[in-house]
Order: C-alpha cells, then sequence, then structure tokens
C-alpha cells in the first residue's frame, strides 16, 4: 500500500499552470507558457514517469520491493523516474551522458538513484553505433529479466499516452479552445505526439511545431535527428507535426535570459528554444494564440549558463531567490 507522502507525491503530477507571457503578447497574438516545473519533480518528464511505470504495474512487469528500474536519459526522465518509483517503492538505476549539467547529477544521487555514466553526447542517441546509454542500459537489464525493468521511454507508448490524457486536454481546457499553435522541443516524441493528438482531434486545424536542436548542441532533452534517428515512438506518429524549427545554441540562451529580463522567468534552455520558435513563427502571422511547453525551469543549470556567458554567478543567484515560478519540489525536502 502507497505511504501517505508517495500519495501525494503522485497526485500532483499534471494540471501544470498555463501562463500569459505579457510581454511577448500583442493585441492579435498571445503567447502562453505551459510551466511543467511545477511537476512535484521539476519537468514535463514526470507525466511520462508515472505514465510508464503505473503501465508496468498494470501489466505485471514491477513489483514492489523486488524490481529495479533502470532508464537512459539525459536528465529529466531520470529525475522523474528515479523520485516517482523510489517514492512508490522501487530501486532506480539511470544510465547518463557524462556531459550532463552536475546539478543534474547530484539531484539524481540525492533521490537514491545509482547512476551510470556514459561518453555519449548530451543525449543518448537512437541508432547502431551512437546509442551507448541505451545499449548499457539493455546490457545490464536483459540477462536479468526477473530483476530489471527498462520503460524505454523511446518506445513506450504510455510516454505518449501521458500526454494525450494529460497534457493536450489540460491546454485545450486552458486556453477554452483558442490555441491555434503549439510549440515544443522534441526527444522521445512522446510529448509532441500525445499533445498534438489530441489537439488534432478537437480543432483540425491546430498548427503544430516541432522543435529540434542544432547538431552538437547543448540543449538538454533536445535530439537533433541528423545525428541521431527519431525514436520508434516518435516515427508512429510524426504525421502530426506541421512545421519544424531547429534552435541554435546561441539563439536558445539568448532567449533564457531575455524570459528572465522580461518576464522574471528562470526557464531551462530547451524553453528558451521554445520562445524563440514561437517568435519567429509569429513574424510570419497577423494572429493567434500560441502555446509553447516549458519543460523546465532553470535551477539545475547555474554551471551551465555561467559557462556560456547567459548569465553571472550574481545574476543567477539573485534570480533563483527571486522565486517567481519557482515552486518547491519534493525533492528539495530530502536536502
Amino acid at each position: 500500500m502507497e505511504s501517505i507522502a508517495a500519495q501525494n507525491i503522485v497526485e500532483r503530477v499534471g494540471n501544470t499552470p498555463l501562463i500569459e507571457l505579457s510581454s511577448f503578447s500583442t493585441k492579435n497574438i498571445k503567447f502562453y507558457a505551459k510551466l511543467e516545473w511545477y511537476n512535484p519533480f521539476g519537468s514535463v518528464k514526470d507525466r511520462a514517469a508515472y505514465w510508464m511505470v503505473k503501465d508496468a504495474e498494470k501489466k505485471g512487469l514491477l513489483k514492489k520491493g523486488k524490481s529495479i528500474i533502470i532508464e537512459p536519459t539525459s536528465g529529466n526522465t531520470g529525475i522523474a523516474l528515479a523520485g516517482i518509483a523510489i517514492s512508490l517503492g522501487y530501486e532506480v538505476e539511470i544510465v547518463i551522458p557524462e556531459k550532463v549539467s552536475g546539478e543534474t547529477k547530484k539531484i539524481l544521487k540525492d533521490l537514491g538513484a545509482l547512476l551510470h555514466e556514459t561518453s555519449d553526447d548530451l543525449c543518448p542517441r537512437v541508432g547502431a553505433g551512437t546509442d551507448q546509454s541505451i545499449a548499457l542500459a539493455k546490457a545490464i537489464a536483459k540477462p536479468r529479466p526477473d530483476l530489471y525493468y527498462m520503460p524505454n521511454q523511446y518506445e513506450n507508448d504510455a510516454n505518449y499516452l501521458a500526454h494525450y490524457e494529460s497534457t493536450g486536454p489540460e491546454i485545450w481546457s486552458q486556453t477554452n479552445g483558442k490555441v491555434s499553435h503549439f510549440f515544443t522541443g522534441c526527444g522521445t516524441g512522446g510529448t509532441i505526439t500525445g499533445v498534438a493528438t489530441y489537439l488534432k482531434q478537437k480543432k483540425s486545424d491546430v498548427r503544430i511545431i516541432a522543435i529540434q536542436a542544432q547538431q552538437n548542441h547543448l540543449l538538454q532533452g533536445l535530439r537533433n535527428f541528423e545525428e541521431s534517428a527519431m525514436p520508434e515512438l516518435f516515427k508512429r506518429r510524426q504525421g502530426v507535426v506541421d512545421h519544424w524549427i531547429t534552435a541554435t545554441n546561441k539563439d536558445s540562451f539568448e532567449m533564457a535570459r531575455e524570459l528572465a529580463i522580461r518576464e522574471n522567468l528562470l526557464v531551462g534552455p530547451s524553453s528558451g528554444s521554445v520562445m524563440a520558435s514561437m517568435l519567429e513563427i509569429a513574424n510570419e502571422l497577423q494572429d493567434g494564440v500560441f502555446v509553447g511547453l516549458f519543460a523546465d525551469d532553470g535551477r539545475k543549470f547555474k554551471s551551465l549558463y555561467v559557462d556560456q556567458g547567459t548569465f553571472t554567478s550574481a545574476e543567477y543567484d539573485v534570480l533563483q531567490n527571486s522565486g517567481k515560478n519557482l515552486p518547491p519540489l519534493a525533492y528539495q525536502k530530502n536536502r
């Protein structure tokens, strides 16, 4: 039976706020941000993690006190899985690229996850010869199917269903059905395909904009589909995408700073990518209701932002301490 604390945590997954970015909005084009860091462990990946764990429990693939969950991830899925799964009584092992921020690795360790690091690029790649994180996770799990369970976010339809059943309906309700364009960064494809499928069923002419990262990028959570093959989960429903944008490191970090200055929001780099893409499309249109999914906040990225010159250390500390739209996270209680 789940503890009261665990129940409270999982009940906080989803129902994240949608806010207007009033300094960017005009009379005819409104910009909104879906703040996914309001999930208990701080990112959009809480949804997929919870759906995948509950789906595995229903199928008898997980047994509390016996099963170990293992997953390759560039960070947010690992934090979400570690926080949610450990709260529900499972051990968690995460296979993670070395380039992931030190703050992310510390959070994972603080949550109780065992880390296996690989020399992969920032995101575990998909494709022969480039998938060290994925290959290592499979190599650990395959010989012990009685002990290990790998959710495999790159193929697991529960990842898609998390957004079809929660994120999409929330956006539709929060905009009163007025959303005209939806923007999100792409990794596994679960978020964009789930949200897009739901929204297009409600309103066939809604436009879906997919954002990939440039090659050799520093945008944790995003993927470049020239460097890495599109995950199977994304391939199944890639037709829902109406337009692609490639985000650059430069534009993404600059927009993260601009969001801090204009909206007092401390966002993760991928949210900078989303905002820059929203403005790019807005330049081509006369009106619209734009919703961008801001996957996580910037609390894991101080070292990256200082290294890239996005903020000085002092600027970052002031912004973080100002606290606007930065709710306490479940793992902070354990520090």
